[in-house]
Order: structure tokens, then C-alpha cells, then sequence
């Protein structure tokens, strides 16, 4: 048999991704769009469920083979450490040798150092706290590239230490030798079919070299390449060099409080960061929730009966909701103000959230109006393509079986945009790819 030779085997080994919280394949479906990415390792896991939905949908579309339905701390601790805490077999995956990408959208959590490195072997943070298993994969596999998603959230989390969170990520980074880029991206100022705001952070694997701060953020940066921006009149670059120990961060970024220092874009380089606020340089076309609706019949299911019409309209409108702390007693009034209802069709949809797919009156679901009058909820396939994921894609799991409605908008709600990472993943190939040449 002819051996492989060293290029053929590099090229393939930069395409190879890790894929972490994988949900429905939300990631995997817009890295593979262009055929420059090919998943090889995913990890799916509900904390707390009993029947891993998402994840059997996941192995119905994309197969069985590479994919982990396990808890990934637990995994780890098998993988990296050779501990045997009966994980079960079909689990026992072993991770690519080498890896050109990690990818994953994580939950937005409290991302505090437990201990000083002087304390403990190496890093550690609170215990259940997701990012930690990202930074340990990412240190065990070392991979080319890194991008993560989150909730903008994220850059001003937590209320006492406004941004020492994201300070917490980017000290991480920067101690296993990453450049980092980050962007909140609307999905909407992009001509997509939903206001989904998220933050995208890119990490590279490189020798930190000069670069031109303003110029990687607004226009030569992978982010920057794939969602046009300008600097916004408000916004000035601000510098702000991190400790190199991520536990000093955690103690002392921001301490006295005060508005978080980030910006919705920034760069990092050696522990450096720049950072500043861009607004989106968009021209193109743009969708609405119209564009999503089926056409024809929607089954009875999805329509609003009368009688339940006044708790809908109490719920989306504003309201003051006398309330009292438990733990203080202290008596309060809880404010919102009124939601659209219905949703206008003319305008990108409201952000979609894990609460959709549910039939009894809630603030957070979707309702559009028929042209006969009447109201109704939208349904799986429309919430699909919402997030631009191919219709019916989660009707069933691995098993042949239909997946209930309910869950197909939860899995929705905990997606991403498509187009977005289809977007970034061309980009970033092409960035990739200029490296290798010139190597």
C-alpha cells in the first residue's frame, strides 16, 4: 500500500475539527457548507436528562461514528488522565491525534479561578463550570484554531466585576500561546432572518507578532473579513494589558466595579488587548420572519384558541408584578416592558429562545397573524429556518422516531445561526490556507 505523503496527511490533519456541545449540528452543518472543515470528534450531553435528544438527533444526521454522548468532564478525566470512571464503551472514542479547529457554543457561566497556580497543579475553576473543560481540551489537543460562541452577555459578566469573565477566557488563551479576535455580531445587521446577538471569539495558535490593532478589528482580521464594520463615532481603541495569571484576574479585573472595558470587537496579542466598539458596513439584501413562514396548511395545533388569547396578552404586555425577595423579605415591583404581539412580518424575527416550542401562553414565543385573522404559534420548520438549518432537520433521532415539538424548538432556541458560522468558516479557511502556503 502506497504511503500518504507528509502534505496529504498535514492537509488533512488542518481540516480536522473537535467539536464541543454540538447540539443539532448547528456548527458542524455551517463548517462543512464549503467542504474546508471536516468534524471528526463531536460531544453532545444534556445535564439532567434522561433521554440525550440532541444528541440522538445529531447521530440521525450525521452519523454515530466520532461522536461522544457523554459528560465531558467525565470523558476527560478518561482521555486525559486515564482515569476509569465507567464511562460507557461506545463513549470511548478516542479524540484526532491532531486537530486543526475546536469549536463549541458554551453556556455563559461564572468563570472565577478557584486557586492560585502556586496552589495547585495547573488551573482549575469552579467545579461544573464548563469553560474549564474547553481550556483543558484545548491545552490537551492543542489545536490550530479555537472558535467559541456565547451570549454577548459575556463581556459584562458578573455584575460585581463587570468583563472579568471575558478577562478570565482571554488570560487562558494567552497563556497557551493563543492570539485572540472577538465580535458581537447581530445576525440581522447581516441581512439574516433573526435579531440573534452572540459573541464570537477566535483564537489562533501563533507567535505573537506586530499588527496593526484597528486594522485586524475593522478590516484585516478573519472576523473582520467576513462582517464588514466601521468604527463607531462613540468609540475610541482602549488598551489593556492582562496578568499573566489567570487567577490574578479573577481576583482583581475590575474589582472597583464600574462599567465593563469592552468593547463589542477586540484583538489580543500577547496579552494585550485592544479593544473598541464597531457598527455593521451592510449593503446587502435583508430577510424577515415573513421569508420563513410555510405556505399552505399549518396543522390546528399551532393556532391560539380565544380562550387563551387574554393570558397572551398579559404576558407580552407591560406590566408591574409585585414581588417579594425570599431571602430578605424585601417587597419590590417587577417591571418589563410589552412585547410585540403578534411579531411584525416585516422586520428580522425576535431572538428565539429555548422556551419556543411550547403550546401554553408565554412572553418569550413567537406569534404571527394569519391573513384570515387568526394567530398562531411558529412552527418547527419556520423556528429551522430561523436558523437557517435545512427544514425538518430535527424531526427525527437516531432511532427513526419523531421528536416532539416542544423539543425541536428547544433544540432551536440553544442553536445558532448557520449562515453566521458558514460565514466565519470561509474566512478562516482562507486564512488557513495562506498560512499553510507560506510555510
Amino acid at each position: 500500500m502506497a504511503k500518504r505523503s507528509p502534505k496529504a496527511t498535514t492537509s488533512r490533519a488542518s481540516k480536522s475539527v473537535v467539536e464541543l456541545f454540538a447540539g443539532v449540528g448547528g456548527f458542524r452543518l455551517g463548517l462543512e457548507k464549503n467542504n474546508a472543515w471536516r468534524v471528526e470528534w463531536s460531544n453532545q450531553w444534556e445535564p439532567g436528562s434522561r433521554h440525550q435528544e440532541a444528541s440522538s438527533c445529531y447521530e440521525h444526521r450525521f452519523g454515530s461514528a466520532g461522536h461522544v454522548c457523554e459528560d465531558i468532564a467525565k470523558y476527560l478525566d478518561w482521555q486525559i488522565d486515564g482515569v476509569d470512571n465507567a464511562i460507557a464503551p461506545e463513549s470511548k472514542k478516542p479524540l484526532p491525534s491532531r486537530v486543526g479547529l475546536l469549536v463549541g457554543g458554551f453556556p455563559c457561566q461564572d468563570y472565577s479561578v478557584a486557586k492560585p497556580l502556586s496552589q495547585s497543579a495547573g488551573l482549575s475553576g469552579k467545579k461544573g463550570v464548563l469553560w474549564w473543560e474547553i481550556y483543558r481540551l484545548i491545552e490537551h489537543t492543542k489545536p490550530k484554531y479555537a472558535l467559541l460562541e456565547n451570549v454577548d452577555r459575556l463581556l459584562k459578566s458578573p455584575s460585581r466585576q463587570r468583563g472579568r469573565d471575558f478577562a478570565v477566557m482571554l488570560s487562558c488563551l494567552n497563556k497557551l500561546g493563543y492570539v485572540v479576535q472577538w465580535r458581537v455580531i447581530n445576525a440581522a445587521e447581516y441581512g439574516h432572518a433573526q435579531r440573534r446577538r452572540r459573541i464570537f471569539i477566535l483564537a489562533e495558535k501563533a507567535e505573537p507578532t506586530d499588527i496593526n490593532p484597528s486594522s485586524t478589528i475593522i478590516s484585516s482580521g478573519v472576523l473582520a473579513k467576513a462582517f464588514p464594520a466601521s468604527v463607531s463615532p462613540k468609540s475610541n481603541l482602549s488598551t489593556i494589558t492582562l496578568s499573566e495569571d489567570p487567577y490574578e484576574v479573577s481576583e482583581n479585573f475590575n474589582k472597583t466595579g464600574g462599567r465593563s472595558p469592552w468593547g463589542n470587537a477586540g484583538v489580543m496579542v500577547n496579552g494585550v488587548v485592544y479593544t473598541m466598539d464597531v457598527v455593521p458596513s451592510y449593503k446587502g439584501p435583508q430577510k424577515i420572519l415573513k421569508d420563513v413562514l410555510e405556505k399552505g396548511r399549518v396543522s390546528p395545533e399551532f393556532y391560539i384558541e380565544k380562550a387563551s388569547l387574554k393570558s397572551w396578552k398579559f404576558l407580552k404586555g407591560a406590566k408591574k408584578v409585585p414581588r417579594v425577595d425570599k431571602n430578605t423579605g424585601h417587597s419590590y415591583d417587577y417591571s418589563e416592558g410589552p412585547v410585540a404581539f403578534p411579531d411584525p412580518l416585516t422586520k428580522p424575527s425576535r431572538t428565539i429562545l429555548t422556551s419556543e416550542g411550547g403550546r401554553s401562553p408565554s412572553r418569550s414565543t413567537h406569534v404571527v397573524r394569519k391573513k384570515s385573522g387568526r394567530l398562531r404559534r411558529l412552527t418547527p420548520v419556520e423556528l429551522e429556518r430561523l436558523q437557517e438549518f435545512p427544514d425538518d432537520w430535527t424531526k427525527f433521532d437516531s432511532a427513526g422516531r419523531q421528536i416532539r415539538n416542544q423539543m425541536r424548538g428547544f433544540f432551536m432556541g440553544n442553536a445558532l445561526v448557520v449562515g453566521i458560522v458558514a460565514k466565519i468558516s470561509k474566512e478562516l479557511a482562507s486564512a488557513r490556507d495562506r498560512n499553510s502556503s507560506t510555510l
